[in-house]
């Protein structure tokens, strides 16, 4: 039976998706109005037929992701008001308990994989698509297979304990089982970001030490100056599937690693790579890792008090299209809704990430050459087809990078 959060999740959910769809078609108005020409500031860097290129590629991903807001608003429709939550839950509860830790374990399992199942046929096509359109595509059928499999073995492996462990602390733990519930999520994240390079990154790619050469002494060098220790220097076949590049940190305390995609080592120069590193140590130095390992910890909680305060609320689960009450169904209507809720905050979030970009860009250039960072941006824009020309307010809701005219901009003054 509909109620006041009914009505008030259809309109949210429909300012959203509208919202999205708005904003879609203005990024692609906006890149094709200046397709035409190199913004002057990189008119001597990037060649017409490259800035149209990274046009038409915008457009074509962000057509792609029209399409995904629309499956995405249905779907979530159909599970909430559209009852087929409730109707799994039916389903399931001829093998299990109904509200047992079994039943519930199996519902949401069951959840993700219809979510599964339904995003699969765009996310084929935006791989063997558009990026082998644009030529950015390196992945072979069987390889995106064999990496579907792991990901879901893995995430089986991983997933399940927690969702049992889960399950059980909402059941046994009393009025305040969303505190406990967030101290397990919270030491969960902090062992997974210890593991995952050693353990789970090596099951998808090559990871080869870079120990001697130009590159590995200045790396070295630009450590030492920073006062950072890493456990080691890689370069990461990234190639065997994307021709696009990137560099990254990843791992936790002792475990940290630097990672440079192979595409990235072939693409620059030592230099341009070493000031690419300057910037991402930027933002172990000025602590935006444990800043926002802080603010994730901090959001999670609230979430999971507003759970809390839900889940023994009658019209939470009737208002979205579910009869039977159960700790489960609650954790799924909650997880699916709350993103449509939160979308109007977004821009406060891309916002704040872009001010930590232009942190670490300014530690860059204090710790390396800001014109070897210029130089490098500009060959990663041009390789990985990034618009210069992104519409302001699209960007202001999504971008958690600065826009390339703005961000060089700083650098060159």
């Amino acid at each position: 039976m509909p109620n006041a959060l009914t009505w008030l999740f259809l309109a949210v959910l429909v300012a959203a998706t509208t919202t999205r769809l708005w904003l879609a078609q203005r990024q692609i108005h906006h890149v094709r109005a200046h397709r035409d020409a190199v913004p002057a500031s990189f008119a001597d860097s990037i060649s017409l037929a490259a800035h149209q290129k990274a046009a038409d590629y915008t457009a074509a991903k962000t057509r792609l992701g029209s399409i995904d807001v629309l499956i995405g608003a249905a779907t979530l429709l159909v599970f909430t008001i559209g009852g087929l939550i409730q109707w799994l839950a039916d389903a399931w509860s001829r093998a299990f308990a109904p509200g047992g830790i079994a039943h519930g374990t199996a519902l949401l399992l069951s959840i993700l994989l219809l979510q599964a199942l339904i995003s699969l046929p765009t996310t084929l096509y935006r791989t063997f698509g558009i990026e082998t359109r644009f030529g950015f595509n390196r992945m072979t059928l069987k390889l995106f297979t064999i990496d579907m499999v792991k990901h879901a073995l893995i995430g089986l492996a991983l997933g399940v304990p927690l969702l049992l462990a889960v399950l059980w602390l909402m059941g046994k733990m009393g009025e305040y089982w969303w505190l406990y519930v967030w101290l397990l999520w919270f030491a969960y994240s902090l062992a997974l970001m210890m593991i995952y390079p050693a353990f789970i990154m090596p099951l998808f790619n090559k990871f080869t030490p870079i120990t001697e050469g130009d590159l590995a002494a200045r790396v070295a060098r630009l450590l030492e100056r920073c006062g950072f220790r890493s456990s080691g220097l890689y370069m990461m076949d990234g190639s065997k599937r994307s021709s696009h590049g990137n560099a990254f940190f990843t791992g936790f305390g002792a475990a940290k690693r630097i990672v440079l995609f192979d595409t990235l080592v072939n693409r620059l120069q030592p230099p341009e790579v070493e000031a690419v590193l300057a910037h991402e140590l930027g933002h172990y130095r000025l602590h935006h890792i444990v800043k926002q390992i802080v603010l994730s910890a901090v959001i999670s909680l609230a979430v999971l008090w507003m759970l809390g305060q839900l889940i023994e609320r009658d019209w939470f689960y009737s208002g979205l299209g579910v009869a039977t009450t159960s700790d489960a169904a609650a954790l799924a209507l909650f997880l699916m809704v709350l993103p449509e809720f939160l979308f109007f905050v977004q821009p406060l979030i891309s916002r704040y990430s872009r001010k930590r970009e232009y942190e670490a860009d300014a530690y860059a250039t204090s710790h390396a050459s800001a014109s070897e960072l210029v130089h490098a941006l500009v060959k990663l824009y041009q390789d990985n087809a990034a618009t210069l020309t992104p519409d302001p307010l699209h960007s202001a809701f999504y971008d958690s990078h600065p826009p390339a005219a703005m961000r060089i901009a700083r650098l060159t003054q």
